[in-house]
């Protein structure tokens, strides 16, 4: 069978291009491989009427809302590959399975690369997290550390103080902060640490402590840290179509990529912010987009 799209990705970006695609009675295959960024954490917030949900419970109700739709079908799979045909695009999954399809949807997030800090696995989604407008609200007024080798975190520290004033920046050693920046945070309290951190420190999941190699250390309940984002797959290459300088997906307004029949939503394609919300109404863009374009193309047919 062909498909009108296949989605790669089953994120709240994925999803809802399924949900609309469905609604409008377009054939839709959904690729999902079980194994969403935000897993980790305890609770998912900034989605009006879904505030704290649990994301596995956020997915749960997703999946059964998406898949009362009878056009659209579920695989449970990686996508490994992904090629133009003669009439469209044929996917293959990593246990070898093909599916056919007139348009692709590219919504399989990013991936999360972390600095290599012992104990760091142990807090993050419970009490270090890396958004905060995600989890920003229940550290408020806590004494935080942030922890990023990006030039970025002089926004995020800006931020940041409406929800505390006790924060201390730790830079790992890295020239991210100008001279004058720096002297802009110190004189409205905030602490910056050079030293390179050597571990947290903690119970439970709840940070207690930030050590460094010099051997000291600082109390602190929670905080932030920036890793780098990475596209979860990629077939530019394969595809032809065009990247930014962060590594997104360049789209147009409805999620239409420089590669004719390709569409991306979600963090692939604009990387931040990154919040449930946003990307879900970046899927039911992309997903407009796609039944815009298949109107267009039957209706020439006949």
């Amino acid at each position: 069978m062909s498909y009108d799209c296949a989605i790669v990705g089953g994120g709240p970006a994925g999803l809802n291009a399924a949900l609309v695609l469905g609604r409008a009675r377009r054939s839709v295959a959904l690729f999902d491989n079980n194994r969403p960024r935000n897993g980790v954490t305890h609770a998912s917030h900034g989605f009006i009427t879904r505030d704290g949900v649990q994301p596995a419970e956020f997915r749960r109700i997703a999946y059964e809302e998406v898949l009362h739709y009878p056009s659209v079908r579920h695989w449970q799979a990686e996508v490994a590959d992904i090629k133009r045909t003669e009439h469209g695009f044929s996917l293959r999954t990593a246990s070898g399975e093909h599916v056919q399809a007139r348009k692709v949807i590219l919504a399989a997030g990013l991936r999360e690369v972390f600095p290599e800090i012992e104990g760091l696995r142990d807090f993050y989604g419970k009490s270090l997290f890396n958004c905060p407008f995600c989890d920003g609200w229940e550290l408020r007024d806590q004494p935080l550390v942030v922890v990023s080798e990006q030039p970025a975190v002089f926004h995020m520290l800006k931020m940041l103080l409406a929800w505390s004033r006790d924060v201390v920046v730790c830079t790992g050693g890295r020239d991210i902060l100008t001279a004058e920046q720096r002297q802009q945070l110190a004189s409205r309290g905030v602490r910056i640490i050079d030293t390179p951190i050597a571990k947290f420190s903690g119970q439970n999941g709840l940070l207690e402590r930030v050590h460094f190699t010099d051997g000291t250390h600082i109390k602190r309940s929670g905080g932030f840290v920036a890793p780098s984002l990475i596209p979860h797959v990629s077939f530019d290459e394969e595809l032809g179509y065009e990247t930014s300088e962060n590594g997104g997906i360049v789209t147009d307004a409805v999620g239409r990529t420089s590669a004719a029949g390709v569409y991306a939503a979600g963090d692939s394609a604009y990387v931040m912010p990154s919040q449930l919300i946003y990307a879900a109404a970046s899927g039911s863009k992309a997903a407009m987009g796609v039944v815009a374009d298949l109107t267009e193309e039957d209706w020439q047919r006949f």
